[in-house]
């Protein structure tokens, strides 16, 4: 792998995700948000409804490494079952790391679910050592799952979710998805970074959804670019709104 911009020289995914002190960058209300996401060249987010086709070793390995960077990793309900969303740091190296930087060993696990609609055998809330924070706008709760799963009852309010967060001391927020729920988090402001991989591929086609899904925005989000590696042919880019 190569960084290219701002400079050029060899580096990996290790260090790209490593060190970033997103937390320092929080505001006083709400944690400091970055997205991040995989895409095609013409922009869609899944290949065959997953972004496996689209996510490579290299990428994976970027993407387990970022999650190093954040107090918790969000997802969207649809997401987190179509890709089966598990334990968010996946091992002892990765929680060391975590460690090593000041913060938990473990990330905490937000899931965006309106209607609550979650598999129970989703392996995401059978995890004992996994803490699960459920915003949703429902006030049932699910069943015969481990009892480490709280509840925010926060509706489709994304700005009170991020204001409760900030409350418990969540100052850093690393968001995976999918497109719909990216699109409710630029659309109420909520988004400071994007961490966006770009796989050469071109998918095509009307049904798999861009990495930005549903409405159009009032106004264009304008992002000035970060830094970008290459590896193999693919991008790797970080981007931060501007303000």
């Amino acid at each position: 792998m190569q960084l290219v911009y701002p400079e050029h020289r060899p580096t990996s995914p290790e260090e790209l995700a490593s060190g970033l002190r997103l937390h320092e960058l929080a505001p006083s209300d709400r944690p400091y948000l970055g997205l991040n996401m995989v895409s095609s060249l013409d922009g869609k987010a899944t290949l065959n409804w997953r972004t496996k086709g689209l996510s490579t070793e290299v990428d994976r390995r970027l993407f387990h490494h970022l999650r190093t960077q954040a107090d918790a990793v969000m997802v969207g309900a649809g997401t987190a079952r179509e890709e089966r969303y598990g334990r968010m740091t996946k091992n002892d190296e990765l929680r060391d790391k975590r460690v090593g930087e000041g913060r938990s060993p473990e990330a905490l696990a937000v899931v965006v679910s309106g209607r609550l609609d979650l598999p129970r055998d989703l392996p995401l809330l059978n995890e004992a050592e996994q803490a699960v924070l459920i915003a949703t706008g429902v006030e049932h709760s699910l069943v015969d799952t481990h009892p480490g799963i709280e509840y925010a009852r926060v509706g489709d309010d994304l700005p009170r979710l991020m204001a409760e967060l900030r409350e418990r001391g969540v100052r850093s927020v690393l968001c995976e998805g999918g497109p719909t729920l990216n699109s409710f988090l630029f659309a109420a402001g909520l988004v400071d970074e994007l961490f966006l991989t770009m796989n050469p591929k071109v998918v095509g086609g009307a049904a798999a959804l861009t990495i930005v899904a549903g409405r159009e925005l009032v106004e264009p989000v304008e992002l000035d670019l970060v830094s970008v590696a290459e590896a193999e042919g693919e991008l790797f880019t970080r981007w931060r709104v501007r303000k």
